[in-house]
């Protein structure tokens, strides 16, 4: 979630951030929604399951510390202040109200991605660092799968749309909802891109059995019982 931190800053500075976030972390395997106000920012934090949040201060409309105290009501989803708020009673008080780190702007990319990465590390816990479904292998942290313990090379959208099917193992999903966790865009319903993207997928995971399936009329899933 991003926003404006003081009167120095212009909007568009803060636009470019969150493109060059999205941008940066996209490329490093991560699947990455935008929020530009805080109000947006709480309802994707309710609509949808997130690994970790990166949470601005200054935001429109709702601030990033009544972000943070809604959110801790129910969930414990590892949140980062990432913000130009650098006093120490800031950071103080990001702690006190439940963040898990608090980095600085500005910040060294690499830094952002080591402490997210931490966060994931110590808030998500060991075990769930590796989703392990029948022989299939997938080190989310490392971002590497693993097949029969071959080593599966993938793109970093094959690597997104595994590890959302793998995350809601025996649950079918629709081509609109795949489309919109991994591309992050609603695409019309004849368009094929999901299906183009399964195919490539089950060309490189779908050995020596499917774990990947159609369901006719309805999307995939990704269950290895499925079809035996």
């Amino acid at each position: 979630m991003n926003g404006t931190d003081g009167a120095g800053d212009s909007l568009t500075d803060e636009v470019r951030t969150a493109e060059y976030l999205k941008k940066g972390l996209t490329e490093s395997g991560f699947m990455v929604d935008v929020a530009t106000t805080g109000t947006d920012g709480l309802h994707l934090a309710a609509e949808m399951q997130y690994d970790v949040i990166l949470l601005d201060v200054m935001l429109p409309g709702v601030n990033g510390w009544s972000v943070i105290k809604t959110i801790r009501l129910t969930s414990n989803t590892p949140v980062l202040f990432l913000t130009a708020q650098d006093e120490v009673s800031d950071r103080v008080k990001g702690f006190e109200l439940g963040a898990d780190d608090y980095l600085v702007k500005p910040f060294a990319f690499a830094e952002l991605l080591a402490r997210i990465r931490r966060c994931l590390r110590q808030c998500i816990g060991r075990e769930s660092e590796r989703l392990r479904i029948a022989d299939l292998d997938i080190d989310m942290l490392g971002r590497r799968v693993f097949r029969s313990d071959a080593k599966v090379e993938l793109t970093t959208q094959e690597f997104a749309l595994l590890h959302l099917l793998a995350r809601r193992c025996g649950e079918v999903m629709s081509c609109p909802s795949i489309a919109s966790h991994v591309w992050d865009v609603n695409f019309d319903t004849d368009t094929n891109v999901v299906d183009v993207a399964i195919r490539r997928l089950r060309a490189k995971v779908d050995d020596p059995f499917e774990v990947i399936h159609t369901v006719r009329g309805m999307g995939y899933v990704l269950d290895p019982e499925r079809g035996r």
